[in-house]
């Protein structure tokens, strides 16, 4: 037996872990990368390299490109167009911003613990306080982030249990039609007004857990994207294979064993993909109602900007369109992996 076998395995079983991650992720356009590295058919990798990068990278250079060229062109009422560089130093300014912002948070706490020791020192009584600095743009881009997940969460539970229920059964299927094809098509803007007046009407607690605000914007998430997986997983349940359902009913099992055991396991791939449509659609309609409602979030910032009106509000509001470009982008492949991690086959449906 050859001494560079056992030296040999590991490395293969690394590059086929790095792969599999890889894929998993939904980043495959970089697996031909992993397999050039290491000399697997060169030709061949450098040929998917082009093709899956190489062409992806040229598109973006010529949009850079057509961007730089024609900005500077366009005049509006507070200025020129801003091409790539000042969007970029604009982007570079809210990092800075951000780490100012901390900065001046860090020092209060520091004074207001030294403070706090010498009144206690005194036997006077001290009230902590909160430091109310304004947000962030990382902050903005956190709270929306929490919204969105929150109402994401809430139209899962609400829609995957109700589409089973429709999927299995042609009666619940008949009740709940009417009302998923009334609603579905219902616009944000239209949600959002009767949820805020709901919440303000409903939600009066003096010490509430969670501020008015972020129950309003993400009520009006749940309330747009629970369609596509209520849809989806009545379409994905009323298609498993009756073979399978019968021979659930010659073994009699109890309904929740062919519930969990044969209807959900075989109708996955098409819940995951209700999931991911529902989570884009959640997290273009969270910008949308943070914006009209002026909830803080990433919609909130863009609003601010735009009433702004000083030189530097267009090439912000671009930071922050590229922001919600790439967090999309990021919660698909987080939901690809998600549903690539839990399917039989790895598969993921279109």
């Amino acid at each position: 037996m050859s001494t560079e076998a056992p030296a040999l395995r590991p490395k293969g079983a690394l590059k086929s872990r790095v792969i599999r991650t890889l894929e998993g992720l939904g980043l495959e356009i970089f697996v031909p990368a992993i397999r050039l590295a290491t000399g697997e058919e060169p030709a061949a990798q450098v040929r998917d390299l082009m093709k899956s990068v190489g062409v992806p990278l040229l598109s973006i250079g010529v949009f850079l490109v057509l961007w730089a060229s024609l900005a500077a062109s366009v005049e509006t009422s507070i200025g020129s167009v801003p091409g790539p560089t000042q969007v970029w130093t604009e982007a570079k300014s809210l990092v800075d911003e951000h780490y100012a912002e901390r900065a001046k948070e860090v020092a209060f706490y520091e004074r207001m613990a030294k403070k706090k020791e010498e009144w206690l020192a005194k036997g006077k009584t001290w009230k902590d306080r909160k430091y109310s600095g304004k947000p962030t743009y990382f902050d903005q881009i956190w709270t929306s982030l929490q919204t969105v997940f929150a109402g994401f969460l809430v139209a899962s539970l609400l829609a995957v249990p109700i589409g089973i229920l429709c999927g299995l059964s042609t009666t619940m299927n008949a009740a709940f039609a009417p009302l998923i094809q009334v609603f579905k098509p219902v616009s944000p803007l239209a949600w959002l007004p009767i949820v805020m007046i709901l919440v303000s009407a409903l939600y009066t607690s003096e010490d509430p857990f969670f501020e008015k605000s972020f129950i309003s914007s993400a009520l009006t998430v749940s309330l747009c994207s629970l369609w596509p997986t209520l849809v989806n997983t009545a379409l994905g349940v009323a298609s498993v294979d009756q073979d399978h359902l019968n021979v659930a009913r010659v073994l009699k099992l109890p309904w929740s064993t062919r519930v969990f055991k044969i209807v959900v396991p075989s109708a996955l791939p098409l819940i995951f993909t209700g999931l991911r449509l529902s989570l884009g659609v959640g997290w273009m309609v969270l910008i949308a109602a943070e914006m009209l409602a002026q909830n803080p979030g990433l919609g909130k910032f863009v609003w601010d900007m735009f009433q702004n009106g000083s030189s530097q509000t267009l090439a912000q509001i671009m930071v922050a369109v590229f922001t919600i470009g790439l967090i999309g982008f990021a919660l698909d492949r987080l939901m690809v992996a998600l549903q690539r991690s839990v399917s039989f086959d790895g598969t993921v449906s279109a």
